[in-house]
């Protein structure tokens, strides 16, 4: 076993929280594997035959302004999008209900095509649900956001691509292209988007009111302003579960119209591109960084998908805007396979 997935015993203090402010017993805990997030998750199961027979805790490490779920959690309850209860909380720890472990990207590996098209016709839906939603702060995606990748991208990716740090000239040149996507982006309207909105963060989970099961929401605390096509980049252009191209143009034809206000079919597609250009980039950017930093080589697998996406989306965009025309040949001159990636990982 990866010794990076490996889970700290659950903290006393998510006993205590429990015992405390839910008058309950805890027989056990178990430990619940995380992502790249420093975050920890536990499932902690409760004596007695009351409802909940368990719940989940979430526990922040260094707790600070974006470890509280609320009041974002809250906000979109009251906006009916499916999210997780909330039961208590203290500094650094949210008691959230248990909804299972079972997420659409677990679901993209096991069920047949049609389903699968019906699951994500499902999670597109909730999307103008969420942008129905005004944002509780106009901040959110910006340029100095977009830079930031920019800066993933040369200081993480291309470093492990190369075999060597960006070169002078090919700082200048990703610094550009980013801008100019950032720039694209200031008129776009800002609707509320989940920003992390990818299969592994929807759980297939019974509803509290009949039990059926529905696409819930996990992973809220990153909630922001963003252009509409924001949270369908994150969804349609995952890295770590490959969809058809025609699967994903049937999506987007279908989720265009029910936005909010929805853009004109020539402005949809492409910001869907810029974003997904700086999106994408970011994603291979922490895959890399994590395994060559860190140890950590779970993700490497998705790489060559994403950097399919990210070719795809880059070609296009160089055809609607010339200024993105280097930033495509950069990306078209990189070596294959990218040193470390899947390939490198199958072969330990």
């Amino acid at each position: 076993m990866d010794r990076l997935s490996l889970t700290p015993p659950c903290p006393r203090a998510v006993v205590q929280l429990v015992e405390t402010e839910l008058g309950r017993r805890v027989r056990a805990t178990d430990s619940i594997p995380a992502g790249l997030d420093v975050r920890l998750f536990y499932r902690v199961h409760l004596e007695g035959v009351t409802p909940p027979h368990s719940l989940v805790a979430r526990v922040d490490p260094n707790p600070g302004p974006d470890s509280d779920l609320e009041p974002i959690r809250a906000l979109l309850e009251a906006g009916r999008v499916p999210v997780p209860a909330r039961y208590a909380s203290a500094p650094g720890i949210e008691l959230l209900e248990d909804l299972g472990s079972e997420s659409l990207e677990d679901l993209a590996h096991r069920v047949a095509p049609e389903r699968l098209q019906s699951l994500y016709a499902e999670a597109c839906g909730l999307v103008p649900r969420i942008q129905a939603i005004p944002p509780p702060s106009p901040n959110g995606w910006d340029a100095a956001l977009v830079a930031q990748k920019a800066e993933k991208w040369l200081d993480w990716a291309l470093p492990v691509v190369l075999g060597r740090p960006a070169r002078k000239a090919e700082r200048a040149l990703v610094e550009s292209a980013f801008a100019f996507i950032a720039q694209s982006m200031r008129t776009a309207p800002r609707r509320l988007a989940h920003r992390d909105f990818k299969a592994a963060n929807l759980l297939w989970a019974p509803s509290a009111q009949d039990g059926s099961r529905r696409l819930t929401l996990i992973d809220l605390q990153g909630a922001f302003a963003a252009p509409p096509e924001y949270d369908l980049v994150c969804l349609l252009r995952d890295s770590q579960v490959p969809l058809s191209e025609e699967a994903i143009e049937s999506h987007l034809r279908q989720a265009r119209p029910a936005l909010p206000d929805p853009p004109s079919a020539d402005d949809f597609r492409r910001r869907f591109d810029l974003i997904t250009v700086a999106r994408v980039a970011k994603d291979i950017a922490h895959y890399l960084h994590a395994a060559s930093a860190r140890g950590d080589r779970r993700y490497l697998p998705f790489v060559s998908t994403g950097l399919a996406h990210l070719h795809g989306a880059s070609q296009r965009a160089a055809e609607r805007d010339p200024e993105l025309a280097p930033w495509a040949e950069l990306l078209a001159e990189l070596p294959q396979p990218i040193p470390g990636s899947d390939r490198d990982a199958e072969a330990q």
